[in-house]
């Protein structure tokens, strides 16, 4: 590799995409899925590219600090556009596929976007619903070719840009400084009306060479991209790889990642823990409905991986006795398992929401190493992770290299470092709110164990407290709900209220698959789940997985819904998180029948 750009060097965004051309020379820099098997990008390709769509948005008449909207799925045309974007000194504002027209021109308004690159036709007629209301919006382009009349075509874009210019690329590239905003993120909206992060190119580079400290990602890695380049996490996760080298896959949607995993045969991945608990609970259904040689074999591999891990997190070293049992437990149930996930993983990085510490010790224990870490948007967004070699169940492990975190008085995580925000995005009042005191009040609730590990409780304002004064975190029981196999999704409530309750989405094939077989009738999913069998069974389920739980944390009864929650009725966020204020509205009768007796 040419080390003539050094990594320390990389000062800013459209740098860091320079140290990639200079540094890296990989015919499969980028991987996408053509025509049923996946095809290579190289590097030099990509690098045309973006030099190409760069100046072709500055012939558009793209200048510094300009907003260009994203709105696309995962694909190696939206990280184009974004280092295209970042190099001319303009700003990316991405925005989630699942939004729909309303939100999507609130975001474009409130940004105050000139350009939008649009991934297709489908995504293009949400925009085109409310395109009388977006007066600041100059140019439409396409990325699929044969756009509607009056958009651009990003080849069209592209052939706008000459090699003539090249010279203009390179000194805007270099001309863009550390403090300039590179990006404004619309928060989920959990708890209200999105708010747009701004994020400077010197926030985003921080938090990656700050990672790249801790999490060894390697120009030799393959990394299977399938969160949400709109989020946060999966777009710095971009930026670290491409740091390094990495070659990046992209899945072909969220359903089909199980199928790609086996394809591309990454070494990384970052993902949410839903993706996690889906594994888990379809590995425990295979085994809970084998023989019972068979489901002992599996426990006592289970067994001997979680004391080898115990060992190995300590610093201890695993005697041989042991390391053979765990050799023929890897032969026997191990690498059934991991061949499901292409055989080569090194970890997984994990963050976007809690996960349980059951599942991660359970994967832990296969040779399945997940990462879990903690962060914001408003922090670009790693805050604290574990990592190889400095490790704790229960943890999001300590502060990356460069961040402070302490906690207040009353339990909220603060937070500081180079990777904070600059603020909200024409919203002074939030951001002098948010930033009260010179730190980032992150609205969750944790603390530091004894060795520097953070432990989140749950987000501040999601907090129950009963009518008895008892403060319970729902998300943990949630977590611990949702690793059982009746169950798909769980909702806790109890805030001002005599005692806890839950909404219950079950997980209908299983349910049904019972209901069958003891006899309990039902004509369709609405009829089953107003079953009182069935909601004694599930409670039951509920009870049996929660026997840890303080008298007052207990779920005392229970409504079974008949359908998930879901994205486009607005009751959760495009990272899966349950907007509970909007749940809770929802479901108010259903909730309020619980609490009559």
């Amino acid at each position: 590799m040419n080390r003539s750009f050094r990594p320390d060097t990389v000062t800013t965004l459209s740098r860091l995409f320079l140290h990639l051309c200079r540094t890296y020379h990989k015919s499969d820099q980028m991987l996408s899925k053509i025509e049923g098997l996946y095809r290579p990008i190289s590097g030099a390709e990509i690098e045309t590219r973006v030099r190409r769509l760069s100046l072709g948005f500055r012939a558009l008449g793209l200048r510094p600090g300009d907003k260009v909207i994203i709105f696309s799925e995962n694909r190696p045309e939206w990280v184009i556009a974004d280092f295209a974007i970042l190099c001319a000194g303009a700003v990316t504002v991405p925005i989630y596929t699942s939004l729909m027209p309303e939100q999507i021109k609130f975001l474009i308004n409130d940004s105050e976007a000139k350009v939008i690159v649009c991934s297709n036709r489908d995504l293009w007629l949400k925009v085109e619903a409310v395109r009388a209301g977006l007066p600041r919006l100059e140019h439409a382009i396409m990325i699929d070719e044969e756009p509607p009349e009056g958009l651009l075509t990003l080849s069209e874009v592209m052939s706008l840009g000459t090699s003539a210019a090249d010279a203009l690329f390179e000194a805007a590239a270099e001309t863009v400084r550390p403090d300039d905003l590179a990006s404004i993120i619309y928060t989920s909206g959990t708890t209200g009306r999105p708010k747009g992060v701004m994020l400077s190119h010197g926030n985003f580079v921080s938090n990656v060479k700050s990672l790249d400290a801790v999490v060894p990602f390697d120009h030799t890695d393959t990394v299977l991209s399938f969160l949400p380049l709109s989020h946060v996490l999966e777009r710095t996760a971009t930026f670290l790889s491409l740091y390094n080298g990495c070659s990046i896959a992209y899945a072909e949607s969220v359903e089909s990642v199980a199928a790609n995993l086996v394809e591309v045969r990454p070494t990384i991945m970052v993902s949410v823990p839903r993706l996690f608990e889906k594994i888990y609970q379809k590995v425990m259904e295979q085994v809970l409905g084998s023989s019972a040689l068979r489901k002992w074999i599996f426990f006592w591999a289970i067994k001997i991986g979680k004391t080898c891990a115990a060992k190995t997190i300590a610093g201890e070293r695993v005697p041989a006795r042991l390391a053979f049992r765990r050799s023929l437990a890897r032969k026997l149930v191990y690498a059934k398992i991991l061949a499901k996930t292409g055989g080569r993983v090194k970890f997984f990085v994990c963050g976007g929401a809690p996960i349980s510490p059951d599942i991660v010790e359970f994967f832990y224990a296969l040779g399945l190493v997940i990462l879990p870490g903690y962060g914001l948007t408003e922090t670009s967004p790693v805050l604290s992770g574990n990592t190889l070699d400095d490790y704790r169940f229960g943890t999001v492990g300590k502060p990356i290299p460069g961040v402070e975190i302490k906690i207040a008085a009353d339990g909220e995580i603060l937070a500081r470092g180079p990777n904070v925000m600059l603020g909200y995005y024409r919203n002074e009042i939030e951001t002098k709110e948010a930033m009260a005191g010179g730190w980032l009040h992150t609205a969750d609730v944790g603390h530091l164990d004894e060795d520097g590990f953070l432990v989140i409780s749950d987000r501040k304002k999601d907090l129950i407290v009963t009518s008895g004064g008892k403060n319970i975190a729902p998300q943990p029981i949630e977590s611990l709900l949702q690793i059982n196999p009746y169950i798909l999704s769980a909702v806790v409530i109890g805030d001002r209220r005599k005692f806890v309750s839950a909404l219950i989405v079950p997980r209908f094939e299983k349910l049904e698959a019972y209901a069958r077989a003891h006899g309990i009738p039902f004509g369709d999913r609405p009829e089953l789940c107003s079953r009182p069998e069935v909601r004694s069974f599930l409670l039951a389920e509920i009870q049996r997985a929660t026997p840890d739980l303080a008298s007052y944390e207990r779920i005392k009864k229970i409504a079974v819904l008949d359908r998930d929650f879901e994205i486009d009725a607005g009751e959760v966020t495009p990272t899966l998180k349950v907007k509970r204020n909007i749940v809770e509205e929802k479901y108010r009768d259903l909730i309020d029948a619980l609490y009559r007796d």
